[in-house]
């Protein structure tokens, strides 16, 4: 068994906190980043091993997405791009947690259980977000890259999901495509310029969009496309960084809970909005009415307009392909009640979490998943794929089938598949809009959403409670289900279900129903039980006022 003197002599300069204990969970690790030095100096070296098990170049990606500021964290990037696999988490987790004395034997427990080939390559791509954390922990993950004699790319400042896409890219040998910024850039910018220049009576107006950028990483790789897009899309861009605080009144998830514009944006009436979060995976549109009224359109409005653009294609084209859209128990009953009884397709619903959505969308020909705060993407089969390229280069192919394939081909090349999004995303849904001729109003007018509230509960520890059906149900504690389904039943409508945060001690309340007024009493209604059942802590929850 290997001794690993370096890494041995190398993790004492990243000392782990006694007592500290942190659970890798779908986001990674996530915490106040004065305590993360120890865990990315580890997941280096656990990246390393997973490289050498795989036979493939791992990511690692410092950041904490819509965090506040002074938080951070780091998740894994498995082979195709995708989220580590859920084996790993709990080697992750055991790394991490593991005493400064006992982390060389919880390391040579992982090769013994993985019986990994130690002199084996190991190769694996780091990238980070803006917060003033990121520079010295990604430096940490490096040290414990060439701790493990690993090779490491350091791309320094990217996106999440750029990082996904490069990570993808290598491990195709550049059939996805080119594994630089560059090479993102243009693989999804030409796509879109393909996409939308067939499209009659496009106006400067229609151009135009005001991008909310939560003062992250997305302002900055935005302005690195802009020059690529070639004036196709005008981009008004706020809250970039110069000046607000990342994530701070702005950014997708403050769109979406507090359901209003970010703060230092102005809309006119009719001009399309959108928020990325703040390492840019995530996205929300908006925009005001003439009566000053704000309406939100989040990843259920998302997933619908992608599901009805990609079916219209391909009953154009006479491809018969099993297309699903994948759901969160976070999805609008109304954009459920659409899409299974409107435009007849498959809906599955699946747990919290962007792994989970991502495995249940594998499983269709082309599978559409959206977690209604606006992290998704779209998922092509290889056959699917095959069988879009075919039709273009069929000789045989009609003008206008010929036409509808080219404009598929392109939307998969428009599409970052490794995970959601938020430039990709944007640039297929502003895509749609143009090919289709439709408005931002006309999108929403698709279906109404039934009004809704999400509320926060603190708690003494978040473990207390335990769902099921894909976590509409709580098991535990007891007695918390029956209240909720009593408190449902005083409302028209309604819905509600709660589950613990993945990454702190806080229970999500979610409610639905007929009136705003009664989304929001029953909120409060499922909070206080929360509150009293699952041991509250701080003040019992107000009523919204």
């Amino acid at each position: 068994m290997a001794q690993f003197p370096e890494v041995l002599q190398q993790s004492t300069l990243h000392p782990k906190p006694v007592g500290l204990l942190l659970q890798y969970a779908t986001a990674g690790f996530r915490t106040n980043a004065q305590h993360l030095d120890h865990v990315m100096f580890r997941m280096g070296v656990l990246a390393t091993l997973r490289s050498k098990k795989t036979k493939a170049t791992i990511g690692v990606m410092v950041t904490a997405s819509h965090n506040p500021e002074e938080d951070n964290g780091v998740k894994l990037i498995d082979p195709m791009g995708e989220m580590l696999s859920q084996k790993w988490e709990g080697f992750a987790t055991q790394l991490a947690n593991s005493e400064q004395d006992d982390f060389l034997t919880a390391l040579k427990d992982v090769v013994e259980k993985e019986s990994i080939d130690m002199s084996q390559e190991g190769s694996v791509f780091v990238g980070r977000d803006t917060r003033s954390s990121s520079a010295s922990l990604s430096q940490s993950v490096l040290d414990g890259v060439s701790a493990l004699g690993g090779h490491s790319k350091d791309y320094g400042l990217l996106t999440t999901p750029q990082l996904h896409y490069m990570v993808r890219c290598q491990n195709t040998q550049g059939k996805y495509g080119e594994a630089t910024l560059e090479g993102y850039y243009k693989k999804l910018s030409q796509a879109f310029i393909q996409l939308t220049k067939n499209a009659s009576n496009c106006t400067d107006d229609q151009k135009h969009l005001t991008v909310d950028a939560a003062n992250g990483i997305g302002a900055l790789k935005l302005r690195e496309m802009e020059c690529h897009l070639k004036k196709e899309l005008h981009i008004s861009l706020f809250n970039d960084g110069s000046k607000g605080k990342l994530n701070h009144q702005c950014g997708a998830d403050f769109v979406k809970t507090q359901q209003k514009a970010p703060t230092g944006i102005t809309i006119n009436p009719g001009e399309r909005g959108c928020s990325f979060d703040g390492d840019a995976d995530r996205l929300v549109y908006y925009y005001m009415d003439s009566e000053g009224q704000f309406h939100l359109l989040d990843g259920d409005k998302i997933a619908t307009l992608i599901c009805t653009f990609l079916k219209e294609l391909f009953t154009q084209v006479g491809l018969n392909l099993k297309v699903a859209v994948v759901q969160t128990a976070y999805a609008n009953g109304s954009s459920t009640n659409y899409l299974e009884d409107t435009m007849k397709v498959i809906v599955r619903c699946t747990k919290t979490g962007v792994k989970h959505l991502h495995h249940a969308a594998q499983e269709f020909d082309v599978g559409i998943y959206f977690e209604a705060n606006g992290h998704g993407t779209v998922l092509f089969s290889e056959a699917a794929e095959e069988k879009i390229q075919q039709l273009v280069e069929n000789v045989t192919t009609d003008e206008e089938k010929r036409r509808a394939g080219l404009l598929l081909q392109n939307t998969v090349n428009v599409i970052n598949q490794t995970v959601g999004d938020a430039i990709s995303d944007m640039l297929l849904i502003e895509a749609i809009l143009t090919i289709k001729g439709m408005t931002i109003q006309q999108w929403d007018a698709i279906y109404s959403d039934l009004p809704n509230r999400q509320l926060k509960v603190k708690v003494a520890d978040r473990r207390v409670i335990d769902t099921k059906d894909a976590e509409r149900r709580a098991v535990s504690p007891e007695g918390l289900q029956e209240s909720i389904d009593t408190l449902v039943k005083n409302h028209r409508r309604a819905r509600s279900f709660v589950r613990p945060s993945g990454t702190e001690d806080v229970v999500r309340v979610y409610a639905e129903a007929e009136t705003q007024e009664s989304a929001d009493a029953l909120a409060h209604e499922v909070s206080l039980a929360v509150y009293h059942l699952a041991g509250g802590v701080g003040g019992e929850p107000k009523l919204l006022s």
